[in-house]
């Protein structure tokens, strides 16, 4: 396992439960190297089953939230999940201005976009994670 500046990362079963490290993603420098180490997870090592958590994150720009889309497509196309955790109202709003908490339809199918992952963020992963174990990570997907 790669050893990473910007993420903890940790397995739980066959789950990959990523923390962030900065509190807040904003810095253009910081986002790339987020978004390296992030692919790096799925391109490189494999991962096809990832939990982002985002219980120590309290901002998020807009270039984050495109390094989370391409993190989508590309676990996505590996046939993997991709989920959120923890996710702060003041961020969820963002992502409900940007429409990325809601399924998107592309020719007749659902768009790889976040809402998908989001809809049950909001509500069941908030409610499994508050608890505090990890071990319930396995139980979502």
């Amino acid at each position: 396992m790669a050893n990473y500046r910007r993420m903890d990362v940790d397995q739980v079963g066959d789950v990959t439960v990523v923390r962030f490290r900065d509190q807040k993603i904003v810095e253009d420098i910081s986002i790339q190297e987020l978004g390296a180490e992030m692919f790096h997870l799925v391109e490189v090592e494999n991962r096809d089953k990832l939990l982002l958590n985002f219980s120590g994150v309290d901002f998020l720009s807009s270039a984050a939230l495109g390094k989370l889309i391409t993190l989508d497509k590309k676990v996505k196309a590996q046939g993997g999940v991709l989920k959120l955790s923890n996710i702060r109202p003041e961020i969820y709003e963002v992502f409900t201005i940007t429409r990325l908490n809601r399924p998107v339809r592309h020719q007749g199918r659902r768009g790889g976009r976040l809402g998908v992952l989001l809809a049950e963020t909001t509500r069941t992963l908030q409610r499994r994670f508050s608890s505090g174990g990890e071990a319930d990570a396995t139980k979502i997907f």
